[in-house]
């Protein structure tokens, strides 16, 4: 191979390959489209005003509860889904029916916990969903991660977890803090130190982490997987909680349509007798989640609105459940084994190994 092969090839295994097309999948899969808007937002703050809360209601159900709602989706459109097993389709739903009409009764204990739950998993939802993707684009490009490299790749996308799990109020350690022992000095100074120096190890042990895959391995990590690992460690490191949830939300929800809509397309696509195409499919399965999204963000907490509750613990702790839902859901419909349909999408066109 002469050296300007060998630089091509370099270059390609770096750019990675896609499941659509490097621009799509690099502004909203990646990840980059939410690093442009916060960098407008950070240069402009001025255009914010123009945003009113009703505009961000809009993005959060276009984008957000549309997310939460393509899990559920997924789950029963999968065709010959190994994963989707009937207590997932049937018991799950039933079981997080019963547990958040309990908490509505016990909103002050039981309720209060169920919405810590929510805050202290959801960024570590958010860091394993990073993982994932940069581990499925690892393969898909050829890169072939030893057992210590996905491990540490683990660690690297967990680091802006940890820093939620140890900083968050009302989450974390400081929900599992029921002997105060937190507001010792002692604790005070450990978390301050904590806060400070957790931006610097979460972004540096990323381009330490690529140089480590580009020495060790075949082929080099390709950069959406680490551009996934940084945005989100923007998301959760940078910023504020509540900064997080807003960002992070609308974001991570583009970023799962965007993949969720591939998969689903591509199963359908295989099907024996499909007639209709990628737009016709896309569409379906976004209105679907739409949909389904609308009636569990909007007409879900009506319900126990109508049955006597209050409005904030009825939203605030179907909210919750609905998230936490979604998380148990995924880790079913996501799995990579070679027997499931995700495996068959991952390897078709996946590079090869060098």
């Amino acid at each position: 191979m002469s050296q300007e092969q060998d630089q091509t090839s370099r270059s390609n295994a770096l750019l990675g390959t896609m499941f659509v097309h490097p621009a799509f999948d690099y502004v909203f899969i990646g990840g980059a489209l939410s690093l442009v808007a916060i960098a407008v937002v950070s240069l402009y703050p001025g255009l914010l005003p123009f945003f009113t809360a009703q505009d961000f209601r809009y993005f959060i159900l276009f984008s957000n509860s549309a997310h939460f709602a393509a899990s559920t989706v997924r789950l029963y459109t999968k065709p010959k889904g190994d994963q989707s097993m009937p207590i997932v389709k049937v018991v799950l739903p039933l079981v997080a029916l019963g547990l958040v009409t309990l908490c509505m009764f016990r909103a002050d204990t039981l309720g209060a916990n169920l919405r810590a739950l929510y805050f202290t998993w959801s960024p570590y939802h958010y860091a394993a969903q990073a993982y994932g993707l940069s581990v499925m684009y690892c393969y898909r490009s050829g890169c072939l991660l030893s057992v210590t490299n996905k491990r540490l790749l683990w660690w690297v996308a967990m680091f802006p977890f940890i820093a939620n799990f140890m900083l968050a109020r009302g989450a974390g350690i400081h929900w599992l803090d029921i002997g105060g022992w937190l507001d010792n000095p002692t604790a005070i100074t450990f978390l301050k130190q904590f806060q400070f120096i957790m931006p610097y190890i979460a972004f540096t042990a990323i381009p330490l982490l690529f140089w480590r895959i580009w020495r060790s391995e075949v082929r080099p990590m390709p950069l959406i997987s680490a551009l996934m690992l940084f945005t989100n460690g923007i998301w959760w490191v940078t910023m504020d909680t509540a900064q997080a949830f807003v960002w992070a939300t609308i974001f991570h929800g583009v970023q799962y349509l965007a993949i969720v809509i591939i998969f689903h397309v591509k199963d359908q696509m295989s099907l024996p007798g499909n007639r209709h195409g990628v737009a016709y499919h896309s569409l379906w399965f976004y209105g679907a989640c739409f949909l389904l999204g609308y009636s569990l963000f909007d007409w879900f907490p009506r319900a126990y609105i109508f049955a006597g509750f209050t409005p904030a613990t009825s939203v605030m702790l179907t909210v919750a459940m609905i998230n936490i839902h979604h998380f148990i859901v995924d880790s079913f419909i996501w799995r990579l084994k070679k027997s499931d349909k995700n495996r068959v999408i991952v390897d078709s066109g996946a590079g090869a190994p060098g």
